[in-house]
């Protein structure tokens, strides 16, 4: 298990976590886990159907397209989470079709790619309050096992971070801005999610 830390007073976007900078790739396996912790559970989505269609990083795709893949009946939505990953560095827009925004098309980066494009932009790709486990090979093992975890809400996952890092209830409500019982609330959805019944299987769990 982790060293305790004391509680980290940052608070954090419940709607995505903010991006670092300076740090070096992360190893094999958590660039996608790092990606993900970044977007928005739309971007993601969006994200991931994007590249699960092709599994290379040459497929195009336009906002409609991207409907049907996602099943998301608003063409506004999907352009959002569009705007949202292209601000994220995860997409590149390659052309801007006929000018109406109908036509534009997109293109997928790899983790990898993502993490260096951000990098050399100065951003961090660590969230903030995490960069205390940068390079902790147990802490990204964890982060990995959360993020695979695709049935955890955005909060919850933040919340089983927090497990990991040591915090407690009113520890993790202060970094979350939430309160104690919401925290505990989450916590229920985790354990069922994890299949887990208490707060030390969850660890254990995340970190074997």
């Amino acid at each position: 298990m982790f060293p305790q830390k004391g509680p980290i007073k940052t608070r954090v976007d419940s709607k995505t976590y903010p991006l670092g900078e300076g740090s070096a790739l992360p190893a094999d396996g958590s660039a996608l886990a790092l990606v993900a912790l970044s977007h928005t559970p739309l971007e993601h989505k969006i994200y991931l159907s994007m590249t699960a269609e092709t599994r290379t990083d040459g497929c195009v795709f336009n906002a409609r397209q991207l409907m049907a893949l996602t099943n998301i009946r608003s063409l506004g939505t999907v352009r959002r989470g569009l705007e949202g990953l292209r601000n994220k560095l995860s997409i590149e827009l390659l052309s801007n079709g006929n000018g109406n925004g109908f036509a534009r098309h997109y293109c997928a980066r790899t983790p990898e790619d993502i993490l260096s494009r951000r990098r050399a932009m100065g951003l961090e790709m660590y969230p903030r309050e995490l960069e205390i486990w940068e390079g902790n090979e147990f802490f990204e093992r964890a982060m990995k096992r959360i993020v695979a975890n695709d049935s955890l809400s955005r909060r919850e996952a933040q919340v089983a971070l927090c497990c990991v890092e040591g915090l407690t209830n009113a520890e993790i409500g202060n970094r979350l801005a939430v309160g104690v019982q919401t925290v505990k609330f989450h916590l229920r959805h985790i354990f069922i999610k994890f299949g887990v019944k208490r707060r030390a299987e969850l660890i254990s769990r995340l970190l074997r």
